[in-house]
């Protein structure tokens, strides 16, 4: 299992930094929308595998018209196609020929969570892109998300004694959290110093320890996912690391904080 992730790393991580630097932007947005519709697809089977196949498509249909709207820089289109995610599956729970029950409301709920929880994260990555040296904020982002991932791995194998949330994930740990924590914030802030994207400062640190932090959250809430439904991966479609989900779990974490960021503090 160890070997597959890494040899899968190996192969993927320099296709991804050609699509995120040199390559076409149509590709890695492509990317991006492909990858928002396997994770979408991996949490219906996940949380609710009785979500109508009527209503997977359209929350699919939506996730692209919303990816390709950015993709073609119509933003003012983006808040309306947002706002269909949620009349979506009421209208088809409303207008589909079955008795009233609460259990009809459960699987519209989670249709609309599904495309915010997955989908929203990875859209947003369209948009720091979009900015100057965006490309190179996503990989400050990417290198803080694997440092952090890969210190919280090796620490917890070595260090690790006291768990840090057992019921969630029983194999976490704090001394892993603490080595991720760390090497996420030191990988984030000499990456940023050495390009030039940030100079090293207290700020700098602070930003690579928050999405670093936020990294973690977001995989312990993929982890919450899996366990409330007793399920050990999202999907097989990767090897060594899972499904989809389980690989941009951390991401769908980090992106809002990096986001926020720079719309508050960076542009």
């Amino acid at each position: 299992m160890h070997a597959r992730r890494w040899l899968t790393g190996i192969v993927a991580v320099p296709i991804l930094i050609y699509l995120i630097g040199p390559g076409p932007r149509w590709l890695f947005q492509s990317l991006l929308c492909a990858a928002a519709l396997l994770a979408l697809n991996e949490f219906y089977r996940i949380v609710h595998p009785r979500v109508p196949p009527a209503v997977r498509i359209l929350m699919m249909f939506l996730t692209s018209v919303l990816f390709l709207a950015l993709s073609l820089r119509r933003i003012i289109l983006v808040p309306g196609v947002i706002a269909l995610f949620a009349p979506a599956p009421l209208l088809h729970s409303l207008f589909r020929s079955m008795p009233p029950s609460e259990k009809n409301t459960a699987v519209a709920a989670c249709a609309l969570l599904g495309p915010v929880y997955t989908c929203l994260p990875l859209a947003l990555l369209v948009l720091i892109d979009f900015q100057p040296g965006g490309n190179l904020w996503i990989f400050f982002l990417l290198t803080v998300v694997f440092a952090t991932d890969t210190g919280a791995f090796y620490a917890g194998r070595t260090w690790g004694k006291h768990r840090l949330y057992e019921a969630v994930s029983p194999k976490k740990t704090w001394e892993g959290a603490a080595g991720g924590f760390l090497a996420g914030t030191a990988a984030g802030a000499l990456f940023a110093a050495y390009t030039g994207l940030q100079p090293l400062n207290p700020e700098l640190f602070l930003l690579a320890a928050a999405v670093g932090t936020a990294g973690q959250v977001g995989d312990l809430v993929e982890s919450m996912i899996k366990r409330n439904h007793g399920v050990k991966d999202s999907g097989n479609l990767l090897p060594g690391h899972g499904g989809v989900l389980d690989r941009v779990d951390s991401v769908l974490g980090a992106v809002p904080v990096l986001y926020l960021y720079m719309i508050l503090f960076a542009l």
